[in-house]
């Protein structure tokens, strides 16, 4: 079962999720929920690994198959000034994206 219900209320809510990714705890600011290649995929800005924030914000792509143990959080977050919900990756393929 993928964890697509936590993205879909962490990207609808503008709510962080966390979750482990390659054995690491992470914290995503989730903006867009889409599909490449038949698989749901999540872009996300990384809030904080392993409890340390990380040295440069960035948006990040994540397959939503590889994140587990995946927990809604009530901290809100602001959209990453830098998302392009309009980009050519996202055409025909969004399924949700955060409101800015």
């Amino acid at each position: 079962m993928l964890p697509s219900k936590e993205f879909f209320e962490g990207v609808a809510l503008k709510k962080c999720v966390k979750a482990t990714y390659n054995r690491m705890q992470v914290t995503l600011a989730p903006h867009i929920l889409y599909t490449r290649h038949d698989e749901m995929h999540v872009d996300a800005v990384t809030l904080e690994r392993e409890g340390q924030p990380p040295r440069e914000l960035k948006l990040g792509t994540f397959k939503l198959s590889g994140l587990k143990d995946v927990t809604v959080e009530e901290r809100q977050f602001e959209p990453y000034d830098l998302f392009d919900a309009a980009a050519e990756k996202y055409q025909g393929q969004t399924l949700l994206v955060v409101e800015t």
